[in-house]
């Protein structure tokens, strides 16, 4: 009997672990247009809401790269003289790790200035608790009434899901003994 309440423990672990990874988002920054200049980064990131766990996914063509700054300084004044990381396979994937303020922005010349740069805030989790306000540009915009919404519906019936997989697995366990 203790192998069977092992295994239903390893099953439980398992379980949450895939739905937690599986409530992830999937970020494609500037939605179908990508990461190009002629993206309204403002547009697109004031329906976006993003938490730890979380991945950018960077699209565009070999005109552009993907150059993420370390400060705020930095982002606003467009020097990308030090950046923390530079990319340019024209698919990058960058995970959100942790919460906080990230800062991207596109490596050609001129194309920072031109708005062409987004600021990332990271909330803490996906379970409801609130995260910070992301803005784009030097500009900053609230989230509408309906992002909030939309965002708060979806975190809730990602939380949902992820009750009925535990209990799914829980009772499917359970009528096995």
């Amino acid at each position: 009997m203790m192998g069977h309440k092992n295994t239903i423990l390893l099953v439980l672990v398992a379980t949450t672990l895939m739905a937690k990874e599986a409530l992830a988002a999937q970020h494609v920054v500037g939605g179908a247009q990508g990461w190009d200049q002629s993206t309204d980064f403002n547009s697109w990131i004031s329906g976006q809401t993003f938490h730890v766990g979380d991945q950018l996914v960077f699209k565009y063509s070999s005109l552009h790269s993907v150059v993420e700054l370390g400060s705020e300084s930095a982002y606003k004044n467009c020097d990308i003289g030090s950046p923390v990381k530079t990319m340019s396979s024209g698919n990058d994937v960058v995970k959100l790790d942790k919460p906080g303020t990230r800062y991207f922005t596109c490596g050609t010349l001129g194309h920072c200035s031109q708005g062409m740069k987004v600021k990332i805030t990271i909330g803490s989790n996906r379970n409801g608790a609130s995260s910070p306000e992301s803005t784009p540009s030097s500009s900053s915009s609230s989230s509408s009434p309906a992002a909030t919404s939309a965002a708060l519906t979806s975190q809730g019936f990602a939380s949902f899901a992820l009750v009925i997989i535990v209990a799914f697995s829980v009772s499917t366990m359970l009528s096995l003994f």
